[in-house]
């Protein structure tokens, strides 16, 4: 019982650090508090906080440091039938793999995230999963497709910037040129 205030201000500090931008140690303390949680037996928390400290890697440009952190929790949250926490490990796992520039492989885990967020209602980490699809889609030179998952991107995401209300009209144009619904 003793080890949950410590895990609490720990994730405190953990919390302050990333939003300082001081993402090393932010990822660091998170990785020191899922050792604290597997310790305890709570293997989801240990998971949720093996994510945030992958997130944490990539902010710190270590992609590499992020994959090892993101391994195994999408098994853990599918074991728990955590559909919601399963795709979001996805959704790193795949920036993890596209930092390392595994393209292909990222785009693929992308894609598995993109449908399990639209299976659980998740709008807005939906369209940021499509957006990263897009960009994706234009590092490896496939325009079209990177239109198509911008716009599906816009067409989910709850709130749109003037520009990006400007660019879903475009899209609607091209889409009823095309003759696509």
């Amino acid at each position: 019982m003793e080890k949950t205030p410590d895990l609490s201000s720990q994730l405190a500090e953990a919390q302050a650090a990333y939003t300082q931008g001081t993402f090393e140690t932010a990822a660091r303390l998170y990785e020191e508090i899922a050792k604290g949680y597997e310790a305890m037996g709570d293997v989801l928390k240990a998971a949720e906080m093996r994510n945030n400290a992958s997130v944490a890697w990539l902010q710190a440009n270590r992609a590499d440091e992020a994959l090892r952190c993101v391994e195994g929790t999408v098994e853990i949250f599918a074991h728990a039938g955590d559909e919601h926490r399963q795709a979001l490990a996805l959704g790193n796992w795949a920036a993890a793999l596209e930092a390392l520039g595994q393209l292909e492989e990222a785009l693929t885990v992308y894609r598995e995230a993109a449908e399990r967020l639209m299976a659980v209602g998740d709008n807005e980490n939906y369209a940021v999963v499509k957006r990263r699809i897009s960009a994706l889609h234009v590092k490896m030179g496939n325009q079209i497709a990177a239109v198509f998952s911008m716009d599906d991107a816009l067409e989910h995401q709850p709130r749109l910037s003037a520009r990006e209300k400007a660019l879903k009209s475009l899209f609607g144009v091209l889409r009823r040129v095309m003759g696509i619904k």
